[in-house]
């Protein structure tokens, strides 16, 4: 007897898998919670793929493989604008995946899916210098990235909004996006340093170093390493030689490297709180505290992009109750936006701003980590031009 498969039983499979990497994290989910969300049992999930590390490629490639086929279609702004939205809707939990989990992924298979990106911005900003000749291909090239970011801001939503209506947003968001104007940008002296450097090592102290100013070194060098390398790729041997001392000696400072990882986006966040909320509360009235707390938040990522990377990518290796504190402050800091802007405009309604909201941090967080367009000078008055846009600001 000829047992059959069901058809599309490999694209359940595919949707299943990324709709549970994208709520709980890829380590978080097993192979037999897949399996049991599509009502098979495991082995019969193996005979699809191998392990996780392919069912976590495949779903990226087919959310990837989407938006470069509507892009290679799309002749106008309009257009990439439409496939763009679809994408973001159809695909909600591609973002995610693409920004936290892919980074797990094989050297090999990340290098080819940062290829494949790379040739989606390529296609778009042909179609928008086609569109608008004057924009040198630089400035081209960021309003496209930062379109695809914006829209990747959906996948952070926590409830799946109204197709239609997201997609409808979406498509205005990037007209927006792609119509700024970056000419005569200027570079800001405060944070085009940190901008356009190196990332920041954490400053080595003497032998004799306080253990006050050895615990603040091991903080900053745990967020650059994790948000560079993975929580479980980092060791505490390189935690160590980071600052100057010897692995095993992290132990005095911190129990243990999880401890550590709590610490580290507990402090960033602590500065995050802190800059952003006395920018707006110092601020007099709703658009002046906007206004303040966009540029407050601009200035924080561009000399805080190892935070906020780690903060995407490591919050599910938190312990519970780390991880809970985590995502109350952003449920907060997101709802204190929401709030402000629909002060500043009232027509507009929750579901929408949140929307748009988190398209601001996603522009802003992915801008200031994505090369070469994060060593621009000019880049914080840029990302607070395309943060206007995104709010719907004039």
């Amino acid at each position: 007897m000829v047992v059959r498969r069901p058809p599309g039983r490999r694209a359940q499979i595919l949707a299943v898998a990324a709709e549970r990497f994208h709520r709980s994290g890829y380590h978080q989910v097993s192979m037999t919670e897949v399996a049991a969300g599509v009502g098979i049992t495991a082995p019969a999930l193996y005979r699809h793929f191998r392990g996780k590390p392919e069912l976590l490629d495949r779903a990226v490639r087919l959310g990837l493989d989407a938006l470069a086929d509507g892009l290679r279609a799309a002749a106008t702004t309009a257009e990439l604008g439409a496939v763009l939205a679809a994408v973001a809707v159809g695909h909600r939990p591609l973002g995610t995946l693409v920004q936290r989990d892919a980074r797990l992924l094989p050297p090999a298979r990340r290098a080819a899916l940062r290829r494949e990106l790379r040739v989606d911005a390529v296609l778009m900003t042909a179609v928008l210098r086609a569109e608008r000749p004057e924009l040198a291909e630089a400035d081209a090239e960021l309003l496209c990235w930062s379109a695809l970011s914006a829209c990747s801001g959906l996948s952070y939503q926590s409830a799946a909004p109204q197709p239609r209506r997201a997609e409808a947003l979406l498509r205005g968001m990037v007209a927006g996006i792609l119509a700024v104007s970056l000419d005569g940008a200027v570079a800001d002296p405060e944070t085009a340093p940190a901008a356009a450097s190196a990332p920041v090592r954490a400053p080595v102290s003497a032998p004799g170093a306080r253990p006050r100013a050895r615990r603040e070194e091991l903080l900053a060098a745990a967020v650059r390493l994790f948000h560079q390398r993975g929580f479980d790729n980092v060791s505490t041997d390189q935690l160590g030689a980071a600052v100057g001392i010897s692995g095993p000696s992290v132990y005095r400072h911190f129990d243990s490297k999880a401890q550590l990882l709590a610490a580290s986006l507990v402090g960033s966040r602590e500065r995050l709180r802190h800059e952003v909320d006395g920018a707006i509360a110092a601020a007099a009235g709703p658009e002046a505290a906007l206004a303040a707390g966009l540029r407050a938040y601009v200035d924080f990522a561009l000399r805080n992009g190892d935070y906020l990377g780690a903060m995407l990518s490591e919050t599910e290796r938190l312990a519970p109750p780390d991880r809970r504190a985590a995502v109350d402050f952003r449920r907060d800091f997101l709802r204190t936006w929401v709030e402000l802007l629909r002060q500043v405009r009232p027509t507009v309604d929750a579901v929408d701003a949140r929307i748009q909201v988190h398209a601001l941090f996603a522009l802003v967080n992915d801008g200031v980590r994505n090369r070469p367009h994060s060593t621009r000078p000019d880049l914080g008055d840029c990302l607070l031009r395309l943060g206007r846009a995104v709010l719907g600001l004039s």
